[in-house]
């Protein structure tokens, strides 16, 4: 699988690289470093203290989101896999201590509740680098580098975000796939969210970048 830059024009209708905010930048890396890494998968944490506790959460809050209330998490571990992909109704930003790959698509390109996995590209974010994902983008947990290392990957979204599901009855189609707040998932049958009950939303191969 071709592996883009995100400083490619290929990643101009997936996000873009936020500038600006070196000092920012340098401080939130720093702090997620000190974040737990999982011996094996990925974890997903929707706010962390540490994250939040900074000073720089509300430049990112102000800059990012235009003041809007914000959480700030992260999604640390080892993965290869596509598996599932999701979309929010906002942006997400997210920032690695160490390079890492986001594989993504495009909402546009979902046909039917279903997208075909060969439209997925692969973008390589370099550590230290802010990108933004567009609410447009579809995407899950980052992809590793370096085996070794692993990744640890700031996520930052609108306050609620991936919590706990509404309790309310389902309305529409697009209800389905609704899996937490704000958090639409389209699951591949072979994944274990699928397994767990998730919509399989998916259809080809399930990317292996180690295939």
């Amino acid at each position: 699988m071709k592996i883009y830059q995100v400083t490619d024009p290929e990643f101009h209708a997936y996000g873009q690289i936020v500038t600006g905010m070196d000092e920012i930048v340098k401080n939130m890396t720093e702090a997620l470093a000190k974040t737990r890494m999982p011996e094996e998968g990925c974890d997903y944490v929707p706010t962390d203290p540490i994250l939040q506790g900074l000073s720089e959460a509300e430049v990112v809050a102000n800059h990012c989101y235009g003041g809007m209330p914000i959480q700030l998490g992260w999604c640390n571990g080892h993965n290869r896999k596509l598996n599932c992909l999701e979309y929010h109704r906002d942006s997400e930003f997210n920032l690695g201590t160490e390079d890492f790959i986001l594989l993504l698509a495009k909402q546009d390109q979902i046909h039917d509740f279903m997208l075909d996995t060969a439209d997925v590209k692969a973008f390589y974010v370099p550590a230290g680098v802010l990108v933004e994902v567009y609410a447009t983008t579809l995407h899950y947990a980052p992809c590793h580098v370096n085996a070794d290392k692993g990744f640890k990957v700031m996520v930052a979204l609108p306050w609620g975000t991936n919590t706990d599901r509404p309790g309310m009855p389902d309305r529409t189609r697009e209800d389905a796939y609704l899996t937490a707040r704000n958090k639409w998932l389209l699951a591949h049958a072979e994944s274990s969210e699928a397994a767990n009950g998730a919509v399989v939303g998916l259809k080809g191969e399930n990317i292996d970048l180690d295939a």
